[in-house]
């Protein structure tokens, strides 16, 4: 039987920090992406990219040919978090900031870390550029949350101007564009004067489907935590007391 050869295992730092070199550097690179609404050019190596995400495996794949292939246009991400999805599959980290959320391209670890750093900041991750830029399945991993530091009349808030920027850009209604991540709002959570007032802000401006509401009163009306234990009411990390959670019996996770 052939004996095991020794397995030698460098340091991971040098490599990191010459793979870091290569992030966003033109010599070597066999593809350049056009990225934001600012079309900042970002270049790249097509074969780590591939190897690294299935995104740019089947975007990179062989109908692109060999050699410098034309630029990639993705005018839709904005260019601070693409380099940064870039920075992680070069160098396996990243540093995120406040002021920026990351698209990741189905990228699960970068996603769950993302994900972890928005509930740890919740409060300053809503006011910024990056929160209204958003994919829906992106917003919809947050809602479904429970340890977002945020009260749920402020994530109400922050769901629609996410849906008017989107109804803005894609020329389509506030509500249909909302309808993939609405579901997620525990309204049971608000008084019923906040209830009554996003009723009647509801009608203005739809947002939210008339059963949503419907189901947070029937929670209301009944006073019993084990008919509303169905219904999206769990308690965030953020959400604040109100009188009517004592006879919800919610549990707080």
């Amino acid at each position: 039987m052939e004996t095991p050869g020794l397995v030698v295992h460098g340091e991971a730092a040098p490599f990191s920090t010459a793979l870091r070199s290569l992030l966003n550097n033109p010599q070597y690179s066999d593809v350049c992406f056009v990225v934001g609404q600012e079309r900042q050019e970002v270049f790249a190596h097509r074969c780590l990219l591939a190897c690294r995400c299935n995104f740019f495996q089947r975007l990179l794949g062989p109908k692109l040919g060999s050699g410098m292939p034309s630029p990639v246009v993705l005018s839709t991400v904005p260019a601070e978090a693409f380099l940064a999805v870039l920075e992680f599959l070069y160098t396996n980290s990243v540093r995120l900031h406040r002021h920026s959320v990351a698209v990741t391209f189905g990228l699960g670890p970068l996603q769950e870390r993302c994900i972890a750093f928005i509930e740890a900041h919740s409060q300053e991750a809503l006011r910024t550029r990056g929160f209204l830029e958003l994919s829906a399945p992106a917003l919809l991993s947050l809602l479904r949350s429970d340890k977002l530091r945020v009260d749920e009349a402020e994530l109400v808030l922050a769901a629609r101007s996410w849906a008017r920027v989107g109804a803005a850009v894609l020329e389509r209604p506030v509500a249909e564009v909302a309808a993939p991540v609405v579901r997620e709002l525990r309204l049971a959570l608000l008084a019923p004067a906040e209830l009554s007032a996003l009723e009647e802000q509801n009608q203005r401006e739809p947002l939210i489907p008339v059963e949503q509401i419907v189901e947070a009163w029937k929670c209301h009306a009944l006073r019993r935590g084990d008919a509303a234990r169905g219904a999206p009411c769990r308690r965030r990390r953020g959400t604040l007391p109100r009188e009517h959670h004592c006879f919800l019996d919610l549990p707080f996770k």
